[in-house]
């Protein structure tokens, strides 16, 4: 059990209200983890700096007292839209069925790597959107573990939803540690099993600068990785540290000795008969780099030496279950920080 003890709090300019909390964990197997034991080194180069700039989530002139952590205040609505949000699940898109019409309401385009590994990263291009009460859209990396019955995931990203943030992108991350029972999927910091470190990035902060369509691109440098010595899952944005899950939340046959895929892009959900939303930037792949949404560098950690590698060509599968109304693209050329990227979205617009 992870609680937040209350030290101080700020109003930032968002406007959100931000707390600096000690953590406390309450567990006969867990303790606190500080920081990872090991990093993968992810590969950066000064491309980055030229093609897109990374995403500023911290708030201005806020900082909390040494030993505390920086945690966003959570309203009554969000507690309200998260156990909607949980009805709903995150959903694991598999290359299996992805020509089937998913009749739940959810839609995804996705660029998938279907093979044992620890961990992946990507540098996930930020836009914000319009969406109706109901509906959300997101971008994340995900890795999962298990089999299309028993399926355990973590994912991080920004994703937009009217009711979390009016519309507006924010640091988002979810986990289900049992795909056989939706509402035990979680969101943010919003229910148990998410251990956060981090004195500047709370999951929840709204984005204070997006990408804008044929202008400046912004991005989120996001890494999920399984520690090799505590085996919990950490989540890194860029250099910093933002949190982990703990090892006790998954199983054997799930994510507790590594994950079985890969995935990058979009998720939207639009409940059925409805018109779906936007996916990404709301336009097609086909349109590129400063028009579609975008996420590049792909990396993953190799199962058997913990090798940070570019995945091949041929070892990336991309499908959307709805094209017609959003699609995805693979590209690999020269320059590290591109290496291996996808574009993926759409305007949305259709009724299922």
């Amino acid at each position: 059990m992870v609680i937040y003890w209350i030290v101080s709090t700020f109003k930032s300019s968002a406007p959100l209200i931000i707390l600096c909390s000690r953590t406390i964990l309450f567990s006969y197997n867990d303790h606190m983890q500080l920081k990872p034991t090991h990093i993968p080194k992810w590969t950066r180069d000064n491309n980055t700096i030229q093609k897109s700039t990374s995403l500023p989530f911290r708030q201005e002139n806020i900082s909390c007292p040494f030993g505390t952590v920086m945690v966003k205040r959570t309203t009554l609505e969000e507690l309200i839209q998260t156990q909607y949000l949980k009805s709903l699940g995150f959903n694991n898109p598999t290359s299996k069925n992805h020509k089937n019409i998913d009749m739940t309401g959810h839609h995804f385009a996705v660029a998938e790597y279907k093979a044992n590994n620890y961990g992946a990263s990507g540098y996930i291009n930020v836009w914000d959107l319009h969406v109706s009460p109901n509906q959300f859209s997101r971008a994340s990396v995900q890795v999962s573990g298990g089999n299309n019955y028993h399926l355990q995931s973590i994912s991080a990203g920004w994703i937009v939803n009217q009711r979390l943030k009016n519309n507006h992108s924010s640091l988002s991350i979810s986990w289900s540690p049992d795909a056989d029972n939706i509402s035990a999927s979680c969101f943010n910091t919003l229910c148990l099993g998410f251990v956060q470190v981090s004195i500047k990035f709370p999951p929840g902060m709204q984005a204070h600068q997006v990408s804008t369509y044929d202008g400046e691109q912004f991005h989120l440098a996001v890494s999920l990785f399984q520690d090799s010595v505590s085996e919990n899952w950490w989540f890194m944005l860029g250099d910093d540290p933002v949190g982990y899950w703990t090892k006790s939340l998954f199983k054997t046959e799930g994510l507790a000795n590594g994950a079985s895929w890969v995935y990058w892009g979009g998720e939207v959900f639009s409940p059925v008969k409805e018109k779906s939303q936007s996916m990404g930037s709301g336009h097609f792949a086909q349109e590129g780099f400063r028009k579609a949404a975008y996420i590049n560098g792909l990396k993953v950690t190799d199962h058997v030496f913990r090798k940070v590698v570019s995945p091949t060509t041929a070892a990336i599968q991309t499908y959307a279950n709805s094209p017609e109304c959003y699609n995805v693209e693979t590209k690999s050329p020269t320059g590290e920080f591109w290496s291996r990227y996808v574009f993926y979205g759409g305007p949305g617009g259709c009724t299922f």
